[in-house]
């Protein structure tokens, strides 16, 4: 005769027959204190960077509305990471259909942060390759649509990818308080290249351009100051600084999204269970943690920036006029 589970045992006690069990997992304190870190560490940082681009107006330039459209995300991203903290033992507690829609917004605004990577990228390719059309091309109105059609496009793209379990929530649980969609073999392979290939492609591509264009700019600096010593040091080093900058920048990148979408490849029909994908959910959401560290904490401004704030100086009348460059 078969035990019945102990009422600890299970998502909901009151439906014995059809509540899934919690999953017993080795130091669960751990894992909820760590991703709890993570999530505060993700928040704080990107709001630090949303104040600042959106107080400040010596800010408001095309590139940090990019950066802006980045923290914003990443912001996200670390919210929803709360939802997975409560995915750790295996329960949802939220319903069928939240269940799709937390699926929808996260792969959405974690598609969004990718996509703002790539306007960043490209940004940085014409305001180093070709300094003097830089105004002209880049624009505050065609940054504005560049951002707006980058979140609808990601928000309609995965609605698209999850149409069946919108339909019919829950259709694939085994039993009440799992939170599982199907990805099919041709929704998973799209999605690689809309949201893995592509990205990478364009950001690998335009990094390396932008690098051998610094290096030439290097050497020709070099070759006209006749290679004085002190000259060619600092020029050596802030080769090395580039090199060392644009390669945590593509690294990290591929490091913390590459697991995902090899998962996503492994087999024709790919069965997401959020409980049991918690290791490769949280490399996207710890790659939203280094984002700001990356693109922002280098800024001289994000340093003064974060001085105010946390003062309290931007608070005073007149503060977003202040000198931040």
């Amino acid at each position: 005769m078969m035990a019945v589970p102990v009422e600890g045992e299970l998502c909901f006690p009151q439906l014995v027959n059809t509540s899934c069990r919690k999953t017993q997992r080795p130091h669960l304190v751990t894992s909820y204190m760590l991703l709890s870190v993570i999530s505060l560490i993700t928040v704080t940082l990107n709001l630090l960077v949303i104040i600042s681009i959106s107080h400040f107006k010596q800010l408001h330039t095309p590139t940090n509305l990019l950066l802006l459209s980045l923290a914003i995300s990443d912001f996200l991203v670390g919210f929803l990471l709360l939802f997975q903290i409560s995915l750790l033992d295996g329960c949802w507690f939220f319903g069928d259909l939240m269940c799709v829609v937390y699926y929808i917004v996260d792969h959405s605004v974690t598609s969004a942060s990718i996509g703002s990577m790539v306007f960043i990228s490209v940004d940085r390719y014409i305001a180093i390759c070709d300094p003097l059309c830089y105004t002209v091309k880049v624009t505050k109105t065609r940054v504005d649509i560049s951002v707006y059609l980058c979140w609808a496009t990601s928000f309609v793209f995965h609605s698209m990818c999850s149409l069946d379990s919108l339909k019919q929530p829950g259709r694939f649980n085994s039993c009440v308080g799992e939170c599982v969609i199907v990805v099919t073999y041709v929704v998973g392979i799209t999605d690689l290249f809309v949201s893995f290939i592509g990205p990478i492609t364009v950001i690998l591509v335009l990094h390396m351009k932008v690098f051998a264009v610094a290096i030439s700019q290097a050497r020709a600096l070099r070759t006209c100051t006749g290679g004085v010593t002190l000259q060619g040091a600092a020029t050596r080093r802030s080769e090395l600084k580039a090199a060392r900058t644009l390669g945590v920048v593509v690294v990290v990148f591929i490091a913390c999204i590459m697991p995902y979408f090899c998962i996503v490849i492994s087999g024709q029909d790919v069965l997401l269970n959020a409980s049991s994908a918690t290791f490769i959910i949280c490399l996207f959401y710890f790659n939203s943690c280094l984002n700001p560290l990356i693109y922002a904490i280098f800024y001289p401004w994000f340093r003064k920036s974060i001085k105010l704030i946390v003062t309290m100086q931007i608070l005073k009348p007149d503060s977003c006029q202040t000198t931040i460059m």
